[in-house]
Order: structure tokens, then sequence, then C-alpha cells
């Protein structure tokens, strides 16, 4: 059975994902330009025209910047939630109304082979959420732009084989950072954005199910490191009596397509 997961750019300068079977090619997010976006996508050896459906999470430009470009260019169905497509009017308008499939956060679709649950996440957007990809009985889990970690996450990711959670920034850089207080607020806010050290605890509590795999994801560019933040991790798991051999960890680069990762 083939069924894989690809981060093509992840972070908080632009998020697109990947995901594949047999039957179906998914993306999740479109949020940087629909050239960088056909770029990674020539990348993995795949027709952009052959993408059955984009799945969005929220609005933010970060996860939609190249939504309209891309999907109007190919043609290629977008799955969104009503309030989030209202609050992005600029991608709305050049969208074509025959791609636009609306679904309600909390309910599942299925495209083609592919099984989709969508999950509310604490974000300040419209109405932002998490997905759970299911082919069979493998599963891979997408959540990020996290204000706290919720028991509703983490039962929605509880059946992932595959995780891709965010891990956005460490406390004390943000607090050194030369950013706003306003921002720095808005980030380690209900609202805002998942902690290293969160994410670790979130990765120990979906170790206790299937989970194999976990990729970083989100990563700040001012206010973390990718090291740091494996690290952190690493050290949250060891906490609770896991050692490094019983997950592969992974971090999502920001700018270049990763490696495929097989579920």
């Amino acid at each position: 059975m083939m069924f894989n997961f690809c981060s093509l750019y992840s972070g908080s300068s632009g998020n697109s994902l990947f995901v594949e079977t047999e039957h179906t090619k998914l993306l999740i997010d479109a949020g940087v330009s629909s050239k960088k976006i056909e770029t990674a996508l020539d990348n993995l050896q795949v027709d952009p025209t052959s993408i059955d459906g984009i799945l969005i999470t929220h609005e933010h430009s970060d996860h939609v910047k190249g939504l309209g470009t891309f999907a109007k260019k190919f043609n290629v169905p977008v799955f969104v939630n009503n309030k989030t497509l209202d609050s992005m009017p600029e991608q709305k308008d050049k969208l074509r109304q025959n791609v636009i499939n609306n679904f309600v956060v909390g309910e599942s679709f299925e495209i083609k082979d592919l099984k989709i649950k969508s999950f509310k996440i604490p974000h300040d957007a419209a109405d932002p959420c998490g997905f759970l990809i299911s082919k069979n009985d493998k599963s891979i889990g997408v959540a990020t732009d996290i204000g706290h970690m919720t028991n509703t996450i983490l039962k929605s990711l509880e059946p992932s084989d595959f995780v891709l959670i965010e891990s956005n920034y460490e406390p004390e850089i943000l607090k050194y950072s030369s950013y706003p207080f306003s921002l720095k607020t808005r980030i380690s806010g209900p609202n805002g954005h998942l902690p290293n050290e969160d994410a670790g605890k979130a990765i120990s509590c979906l170790l206790k199910n299937n989970l194999k795999k976990a990729m970083l994801g989100h990563l700040s560019k001012e206010n973390n490191f990718p090291e740091l933040a494996y690290k952190t991790v690493v050290e949250e798991l060891m906490a609770n009596n896991y050692n490094e051999n019983s997950l592969s960890l992974s971090v999502a680069s920001r700018d270049v397509p990763g490696n495929i990762i097989e579920i």
C-alpha cells in the first residue's frame, strides 16, 4: 500500500504539505506562491493537474497565499469551511465556484480512497482546523497553528501513525526577541502558537497509541531553531520514559521540500 507524506514548505513564511496514495494526491494549504508549489511538485515528479484537492486549515496568508492562483490555473478542487472561505476574499474571488467544496469542522468527508476528518484548533482565525487523513488502517495527522493543546486535538490525532505537529517557538527566545510586545503576547497566548515543550508533551501522549513517526513543523524563523525544537521534544519524551528509538522524529524544512515519508 502506498501512503506518503511530504512537507513542501513549513514555517511562518509559508506552509504547504503533500499527501499521496496510488489513487489520490492532496495538498494541505497553499501558503507560498503558486510557482513555488509547482516547483516543489515538479521536484517530486508530480503533475499539478493530478492534484485531487487542496485542504485548507485557515485563512492566514502563510497558509493560503498561492491558493487562488494555483487552484484556478490547474482547476483543482478546494476543500474549505464557510467561515474560512469568507475570511479570505482575495483568494475566494480567484476561485471558480465549481471547485469550492464546503465542509463543516468536526465532520468527515472522502476524497477518492482517503477519508478526511477535520477537527477544531484554538487559533486567532475564523474557524481553524486540523486534519486526520486515513487510508485503510493508516492515518496521517496534521495540526499546526495551535494556541494551546486541547483534548479535542489529542483525541482527534490518536489514530495517527504519523503526525506533523507545530513546534513554533521557544519561550525564552521569544521573550528576548525583537518582536513588539503585542505580537509576543499574541504568539504565546491561548490562540497563538505552540511552544516546543508542548509539542513534546503532545507527542508523548500520542506515543501511547499508534504513533511511529513525527515531524515538527511551522517553526518560527525568529524565535526557534530546528536543533533546539528537536532537542526540547526529545527531552520531553525522555521525561515521559520514552527513548529516542520509540519514535522517528524529524523537523520540517522552511524553504525546501523534505523527504518523502512512507506511512
